[in-house]
């Protein structure tokens, strides 16, 4: 067998030879030796690890076939004892010979692997936080917590440990401990914590009920005023929306916090990164789903003018925040004030046409709901305008193509109102006309 080594003779000095010679050195082909492939990538192996069958694999591609479900070795196709990977220093040192050997033709020599971190360490470093927490020691929690984010940026095996063996539920409770205490003392080490936060997700309970209490909240809510730090803006969010998604109970937290929508708002007002702004959106969305406990919240973020502002994003956002900005909308329109906003915007109507069958099934849905809600208002224009932007013929498309079963009565409901104007507007196809439209029932 044979694995093709490529090498680019401009960036090793070997530009201005003869084409021959150019040609042949581009080229190369090494025989690399059987035992030095990974059974499963046929790849050379770079972290080679030996399973209790005594067949070697590659970690990367063993620990993908495992936590795929398989409790069988690929070669032997016997049952597993355990899934203990020993790290075959002996091939692993060949292989790196190997590599150095042919260096002069382009070969890159493999870097000796890390070993991944096991459960008991992660016990361990969770332990030492806890118990820096309860003195207070800021200074080694932000020691530990370098180590933390080092061990996790090693391997995505290292992170899933992490994660998997309750690190999230020691930096939610030392978030909280230390947010008690002062922000302002432990800014830096608060900082750090909602970094190492985000990919802590899902927490378990006990993490949770850490980070939904009062404190905790508030001094995430800080971090999002906070104009200058963008990297402790972004985490906050994406925290928050973790934790609303997690447990309702965050959102009566946050409808407590003073100015919490003056807050999302300008996230979306003066966008951090795509992400944030998504985030920020699947936020909004999820508290004005409370519709009992966010009647104020609501009605403020629309004063504000969030309604513009969802109408700038759909008009060059990408496929997810459009997604989320037209499920903002959509919620959005189900409030008088939210529909009266709309109405006064004269990009609504052509946007939310536009987005039908552009984007995404998701975004349709949003999309044709908002115009089903317009459409009870008493606002008939909206219907008369969708209708000269070919919404009519859209949405019979989207009825003989197939959609959700309370798409379906929206749109059903819309093309009965569109073909009233049938005979009052010249743009519209009388031999498109509802009579014409077989129209399935369940």
């Amino acid at each position: 067998m044979t694995f093709s080594w490529r090498r680019r003779m401009g960036l090793r000095g070997g530009v201005g030879k003869n084409e021959s010679s150019k040609g042949s050195n581009l080229d190369l082909e090494y025989t690399i030796p059987t035992h030095f492939r990974c059974p499963i990538s046929l790849d050379l192996m770079k972290d080679p690890v030996t399973l209790s069958t005594g067949i070697t694999y590659d970690r990367e591609s063993i620990e993908k076939w495992i936590d795929a479900g398989h409790v069988t070795c690929p070669v032997t196709n016997q049952v597993l004892r355990n899934f203990e990977q020993i790290p075959n220093h002996s091939i692993r040192k060949m292989i790196q010979d190997w590599c150095v050997e042919n260096k002069s033709s382009g070969v890159e020599r493999i870097p000796t692997p890390r070993i991944p971190i096991h459960p008991y360490e992660v016990s361990e470093i969770c332990s030492r936080i806890l118990a820096a927490t309860q003195r207070l020691d800021a200074r080694k929690c932000l020691e530990l917590l370098g180590k933390i984010k080092k061990l996790a940026k090693e391997s995505e095996r290292n992170k899933r440990c992490l994660v998997e063996h309750g690190m999230g539920v020691a930096l939610a409770s030392s978030f909280n401990s230390f947010a008690c205490f002062s922000i302002d003392t432990h800014l830096d080490l608060l900082k750090e914590i909602l970094s190492a936060l985000t990919w802590t997700f899902p927490l378990e309970q006990e993490g949770v009920s850490k980070l939904k209490s009062n404190i905790s909240l508030r001094s995430m809510v800080w971090f999002l005023k906070n104009e200058d730090d963008l990297s402790s803006r972004q985490n906050a969010i994406c925290v928050l929306k973790e934790l609303i998604y997690a447990d309702q109970d965050c959102v009566d937290g946050l409808m407590e916090i003073e100015g919490i929508e003056e807050n999302l708002f300008q996230i979306v007002k003066v966008p951090i990164c795509p992400k944030a702004t998504k985030a920020t959106l699947m936020v909004i969305q999820h508290v004005m789903s409370f519709e009992e406990k966010s009647v104020i919240f609501t009605l403020r973020i629309i004063q504000m003018g969030l309604v513009s502002l969802i109408l700038e994003i759909l008009v060059d956002g990408d496929k997810s925040v459009c997604e989320k900005a037209l499920g903002v909308l959509d919620s959005l329109c189900d409030r008088k004030e939210g529909r009266e906003s709309a109405y006064e915007n004269a990009l609504t109507i052509p946007l939310l046409v536009k987005k039908i069958l552009r984007v995404s099934d998701t975004a349709t849905e949003f999309s044709i709901s908002s115009l089903w809600k317009l459409s009870l208002g008493e606002n008939g224009n909206a219907m008369v305008e969708a209708v000269q932007l070919g919404a009519f013929q859209k949405l019979l498309v989207v009825l003989q193509i197939g959609s959700v079963e309370r798409t379906k009565e929206k749109v059903t409901e819309l093309l009965k109102l569109m073909n009233l104007y049938r005979d009052k507007l010249d743009c519209f196809d009388s031999s498109m006309g509802l009579k014409y439209l077989k129209i399935r029932r369940n």
